[in-house]
């Protein structure tokens, strides 16, 4: 068993005890709960953008600018499909004029 799945499957077992039911009632542990996400969020929106600076300090392209590049490449590739297409039948109706 993968450390995720027992870790899941203790993690719901866990909610299933009455005692953590009113623990996580509690507005004290629900406010400490929402921080913690927070602040986790905030350390991964930190981390990224560190490394994002690294990137481009070392001339190295970023997960961002190569999705986008791939975003472009797939564009250009629908849109070279279409012209193909285009030119085909064209072509088709040339050679059926003749």
């Amino acid at each position: 068993m993968a450390l995720k799945d027992l870790i899941t499957k203790k993690g719901l077992e866990l909610l299933q005890d009455p005692r953590v039911s009113k623990l996580m009632q509690d507005e004290r542990v629900m406010k400490a709960m929402m921080q913690a996400i927070q602040l986790r969020g905030r350390v991964q929106e930190n981390f990224d953008q560190r490394v994002e600076e690294l990137a481009k300090t070392l001339n190295l392209a970023t997960m961002k600018e190569i999705r986008e590049l791939k975003r472009s490449l797939r564009k250009m590739d629908q849109d070279l499909q279409k012209a193909k297409a285009e030119a085909k039948a064209a072509k088709d109706a040339l050679a059926s004029q003749s």
